[in-house]
């Protein structure tokens, strides 16, 4: 989940910075941390680590889009800096909350701006993936609009003995930060990758995220 949120991190501030060169951005989604509670070795007293944390927020309200990420997301990270470098990419308001989270609001133009940024992105990424040399088995990658549905073809044999199913692994979390970012609701946010083999056309492997991801990190 670590190696997630840091994914996170980096996606977000590469979509701020390449809509600010045709102008801004942020957005949403939902990253959960459980409270718990533990007793002080020989004392019987009982301690508790902070509140719960609140997952990703965004809110859509009639003009603009506020999206606020949780402190668990910039641990280790110079706030300060983060704030700097949204603002320097175009991002119009951003503020560090009391709770170490950061909120950053924008326009509704400024988010769609965002969001269609992202989709040339993640179109761009696929394609690359189709064509990259080294994913032998890949022969070719479907979507749906929303990107929560994506179906992989490929050469069965090649890709069974081969570590190309890490392009599953891709385009998952692609497809959840698409989701985050478009407002999706948490429990709706839901990305199925259908393997299927290209001589046959039988789908041999079926991966739901976030349930597999988190299912990978128990």
């Amino acid at each position: 989940m670590k190696k997630f949120c840091g994914l996170l991190i980096v996606m977000l501030l590469i979509v701020l910075t390449a809509c600010s060169s045709t102008e801004q951005n942020s957005s949403n989604e939902n990253v959960s941390v459980e409270k718990n509670d533990w007793k002080a070795g020989d004392q019987g007293t009982e301690e508790q680590k902070p509140e719960e944390e609140k997952p990703i927020q965004v809110d859509k309200g009639l003009l603009n889009v506020e999206v606020t990420l949780p402190a668990s997301l910039f641990l280790g990270e110079d706030l300060d800096r983060v704030i700097a470098e949204a603002k320097e990419a175009g991002v119009g308001e951003v503020s560090k909350n009391s709770d170490g989270s950061i909120t950053y609001k924008m326009s509704k133009s400024k988010h769609k701006e965002m969001m269609v940024q992202m989709e040339k992105d993640l179109i761009s990424s696929i394609e690359e993936m189709k064509n990259n040399a080294d994913l032998v088995s890949v022969q070719d990658i479907h979507h749906n609009q929303s990107f929560s549905e994506f179906t992989l073809v490929v050469n069965k044999k090649i890709y069974e003995n081969s570590f190309d199913g890490f392009v599953v692994f891709g385009l998952g979390i692609s497809g959840m930060f698409y989701g985050i970012l478009n407002g999706v609701e948490p429990g709706e946010n839901k990305i199925t990758i259908f393997v299927k083999d290209e001589a046959t056309q039988e789908v041999f492997e079926e991966v739901v995220y976030p349930d597999d991801l988190e299912e990978i990190s128990n």
